[in-house]
């Protein structure tokens, strides 16, 4: 499968801030991960929320393989450039039926990085579709950071319920529409959203953030990240190890400290929680 987007589609990503579909796997991959995530599930007793939301790279190996899978890196360093970063990742999953929602938004609003290098790759691991609540995006809208307000909405699946302070031209954005296994790339300051998920099934996706290691953190000596390409010249972020076997006791330990720390660079000024993890 191809590593590489094209100058094309390079132009189109830098123009629109989005790029969509790019085929990252195929279907019977997502469809083993999708298994693995719910066996996963299983294990911890329902959908993985708290504390096992954050970075589930550094406590599951498979998705630490995933982060640095080269069908990914490479198309987003094409990007970003041919040194990348895996900073953060969590699962946005609507079960069937779910009237979660995420309000208009910039991703980097409250992440403390030092610039917009920065690009997510939302992997399909269900159908992302108009029913199932698939990401919509206003294209062209990454060009500044725009003030937010932080809402704390019941349903609102951001960490703060924030919304941008823009008026929004629904009209203008575009559903991202995703068959298992495909990709979006989308820049950290590219608003968009989602609607519930009305259909029967799950909409399961996988968010990898990625950022160019030039940047460093605004509001914390002890952020971290993982090297998934590349070379990292600056040392502005702490490693971070491949787990040795789900939830390993000492990716547990690693994994709780990094928890706080992100903690309280996300909910500075607030007293919000990203939750626990087991002990």
């Amino acid at each position: 499968m191809a590593e590489t987007l094209g100058p094309e589609a390079v132009e189109t990503y830098q123009r629109d801030g989005a790029l969509h579909p790019v085929r990252a796997m195929p279907a019977d991959e997502a469809a083993a991960l999708r298994q693995k995530l719910q066996a996963a599930e299983a294990a911890a007793g329902g959908k993985l929320e708290g504390g096992l939301k954050f970075k589930p790279h550094l406590l599951y190996p498979w998705l630490h393989d995933l982060v640095c899978d080269p069908r990914i890196t490479g198309p987003v360093s094409e990007v970003l450039g041919d040194d990348v970063l895996c900073w953060a990742s969590n699962f946005f999953t609507k079960e069937a039926n779910d009237p979660a929602y995420v309000s208009w938004h910039q991703d980097s609003t409250y992440w403390g990085l030092s610039g917009p290098d920065v690009c997510t790759a939302w992997i399909a691991l269900s159908p992302s579709t108009v029913a199932s609540g698939c990401m919509r995006v206003v294209p062209g809208t990454h060009a500044e950071q725009i003030g937010h307000t932080d809402t704390h909405a019941e349903g609102n699946m951001l960490s703060r319920g924030q919304v941008v302070q823009a008026e929004v031209d629904d009209d203008a954005a575009v559903d991202v529409l995703l068959e298992p296994g495909e990709m979006s790339l989308h820049h950290v300051r590219l608003i968009h959203g989602s609607r519930a998920n009305t259909s029967n099934d799950r909409r399961i996706g996988y968010a990898i953030r990625y950022a160019a290691p030039h940047l460093h953190q605004l509001y914390s000596d002890e952020d971290s990240a993982t090297l998934v390409r590349g070379e990292d010249r600056y040392q502005h972020f702490a490693p971070e190890p491949r787990p040795a076997s789900d939830l390993d006791p000492a990716a547990l330990d690693r994994h709780r400290h990094l928890l706080e720390v992100h903690t309280k660079i996300l909910y500075r000024g607030t007293h919000g929680s990203l939750g626990t993890i087991p002990g």
